[in-house]
């Protein structure tokens, strides 16, 4: 499968998370993503400036149209290795999981300030727990993508798995 037929192909099961997608159509279709996502911004920048607050509706745009594609020939993908097809959403898991667990321990520290503790208490204990938190969720952010690009670029099983049989 070459770069045009894998866009055309995600297109056309644009929202399809059914079956299985091979690597080719996927990585050609992450390669279109990366370019177009390139030029989205070029044309902002060009279009509206390059300041650090410029506006980038052609990009906005761009990654809104493409976000079920991508997402639903990641599903894909994951089934055609053989695993369930969620998994490919486990990256915004876990930065979800980590922004909630650091924005509570602020809204904690916060609500002890307001209890009546002593700001100038509580600003070692914060700074120390939200630096090992952000610490930790990065590494874990970072093992998080290593295993689903070892995953992505898996071959997929050989013959039909649960999620079907291999693509054409």
């Amino acid at each position: 499968m070459g770069f045009s037929e894998a866009i055309r192909t995600c297109f056309r099961k644009y929202v399809g998370f059914s079956g299985r997608a091979a690597r080719p159509e996927y990585w050609w279709f992450v390669l279109f993503v990366f370019i177009g996502s390139i030029l989205g911004n070029v044309i902002d920048r060009i279009l509206f400036g390059g300041g650090p607050m410029a506006s980038t509706p052609v990009t906005s745009i761009f990654q809104l149209a493409i976000f079920l594609p991508i997402v639903a020939a990641g599903w894909r993908r994951m089934q055609d290795t053989g695993k369930p097809g969620w998994l490919i959403l486990l990256p915004v898991a876990v930065s979800l999981i980590s922004m909630v667990g650091l924005m509570g321990g602020v809204f904690g520290f916060g609500m002890m300030q307001h209890g009546g503790m002593a700001p100038e208490a509580l600003n070692g204990p914060a700074a120390m727990m939200g630096g090992a938190g952000f610490i930790i969720a990065v590494i874990v952010q970072l093992v998080v993508a290593v295993l689903m690009i070892w995953w992505l670029t898996r071959p997929g099983d050989p013959g039909a798995n649960k999620y079907g049989p291999p693509p054409a």
